[in-house]
């Protein structure tokens, strides 16, 4: 059933497509960018390495849901909901825990004008280190 999508990711792939995506590297040019067809693919050729047969549009799928389950897991913690989880919460919160604070702080004071290089200084200071 490898339609669109239509393949359940295994716990193995997904913790392989977790290790790529939290390397610094993948990090940097994830958060610089919003075209990242040509980062996924990277990601989806890593994937092969380890006999893994995902494209990068599924590689890009599951990432952004992956993501967004994430946000609402730890908002409703933040409120206090700690009934809500999700595997591989750990893992991700390694990876979007300090990145998710900083950019909700900047947001919220910078809501109306984001200066064009807003996006630039961030990723020379994450990369500085």
């Amino acid at each position: 059933v490898a339609n669109e999508g239509g393949k359940h990711w295994t716990v193995n792939e997904v913790r392989a497509l977790i290790r790529i995506w939290s390397e610094k590297k993948i990090q940097q040019q994830l958060e610089g960018t919003v075209r990242n067809k040509r980062i996924f693919e990277q990601v989806a050729a890593r994937l092969q390495k380890f006999g893994i047969d995902r494209d990068w549009k599924q590689c890009r799928t599951k990432y952004k849901n992956l993501k967004h389950e994430y946000k609402s897991v730890k908002s409703a913690q933040d409120s206090g909901n700690t009934s809500r989880s999700m595997k591989f919460f750990n893992e991700l919160d390694a990876i979007l825990g300090h990145s998710t604070m900083e950019q909700a702080s900047k947001s919220d004071s910078d809501e109306c004008e984001r200066p064009p290089e807003w996006t630039e200084a961030k990723s020379e200071k994450d990369s500085v280190g």
